[in-house]
């Protein structure tokens, strides 16, 4: 199978891939420059919207790798509003509709990964962990056997530029420590 990997981050998924006999490649660009002959997209921190006719073409055999728990997060930066909205924690594999993160999750972990972290570091243990339950599922998912189950209503959503007004409130950056997140979301759910 010919895999196509959306990441800035192939060194997370390679492994399993090659591992299952299966080959890939790798793109961060916009869908219409992509390889042709793909089975399967795995996406994995991908920025763009991928096009209706894209997502028509290859239902089935298009996931992404989302680390939040589902329905909560959706979007960009699910790390840091994992903190800031004090939300639950984890990672989902969906299949890839035409909303954001709104497809069907195919598995979905959830985790804690302690407030002794920074911005950084939770979010290098949060890939981490979805690069597990990649490996850990891969041979299923590439096999199409999976049970889907519908995202519940409700959750959140962010865009890239909702976190620009916080951010600039944290002046470590990606090495606050995460409880100052938290506090900083407390603080401004009160404004």
């Amino acid at each position: 199978m010919r895999v196509l990997l959306l990441t800035p981050i192939p060194h997370q998924l390679a492994d399993t891939i090659e591992a299952a006999g299966d080959q890939y490649s790798v793109s961060m660009e916009e869908p219409a420059l992509w390889p042709d002959g793909i089975d399967f997209i795995v996406s994995f921190g991908y920025r763009y919207i991928i096009p209706p006719e894209v997502i028509d073409y290859y239902r089935g055999r298009l996931i992404n790798i989302h680390i939040s728990l589902l329905p909560w997060n959706r979007g960009a930066d699910p790390n840091f509003w994992s903190w800031f909205d004090q939300t639950p924690k984890g990672v989902s594999i969906h299949a890839i509709d035409a909303g954001i993160d709104t497809g069907d999750v195919l598995v979905q972990s959830q985790i804690n990964p302690g407030s002794d972290h920074t911005l950084r570091s939770s979010y290098s243990t949060m890939i981490s962990f979805a690069s597990y339950l990649f490996a850990e599922r891969w041979p299923k998912l590439r096999q199409f056997d999976w049970n889907p189950i519908r995202i519940p209503s409700g959750g959140s959503y962010h865009r890239a530029s909702d976190r620009d007004r916080w951010m600039a409130k944290l002046p470590l950056g990606w090495d606050t420590p995460v409880r100052d997140v938290e506090e900083l979301g407390a603080a401004g759910k009160d404004n």
